[in-house]
């Protein structure tokens, strides 16, 4: 496996925005988030984050390739705070059929190569509280815990 990034084919961008999007609001239900709330939420963040469906500056969608097939995704920028050497990974993702291949690792490696030449000095990332694979894949990966949010339901 030799896994590298591919800058997004420009064309291709629109029908990735609607992927990614749908897999956030797919997230997001899984915690608990009514499914029009999530849609709207999924849908307000890519709008927000790709005004009239174009990358904001600094921002990078990759295709993530392995043998020349596509296997999966990451979006990665800088992150929110104004920092310009705190970056972020938006999306990771590697194809069901392809994980447990060291991918996603190879994957945010070359993330972390990426922002660095670009003069990031640290990478944050949200991981979900049921995405557990991930979660352990990061805290491997050097990632640390920076906040826990919780939450409990009362029937």
């Amino acid at each position: 496996m030799t896994a590298s990034l591919r800058p997004i084919d420009v064309d291709l961008l629109p029908a990735w925005i609607d992927r990614s999007a749908a897999e956030y609001a797919a997230d997001l239900v899984a915690t608990g988030k009514p499914a029009d709330d999530a849609a709207r939420a999924a849908a307000e963040g890519m709008a927000e984050s790709f005004p009239n469906g174009e990358l904001s500056p600094g921002h990078a969608v990759f295709d993530v390739i392995d043998d020349g097939v596509t296997v999966g995704y990451l979006w990665i920028g800088p992150d929110t705070s104004g920092d310009e050497s705190s970056w972020w990974v938006w999306d990771v993702l590697v194809e069901p059929d392809q994980r447990g291949r060291g991918l996603g690792r190879e994957a945010m490696r070359l993330g972390e190569e990426y922002a660095r030449a670009r003069g990031a000095h640290s990478i944050g990332l949200h991981v979900f509280g049921f995405n557990t694979a991930a979660h352990r894949l990061y805290e491997s990966l050097g990632y640390e815990t920076t906040s826990i949010r919780m939450r409990k339901r009362l029937e």
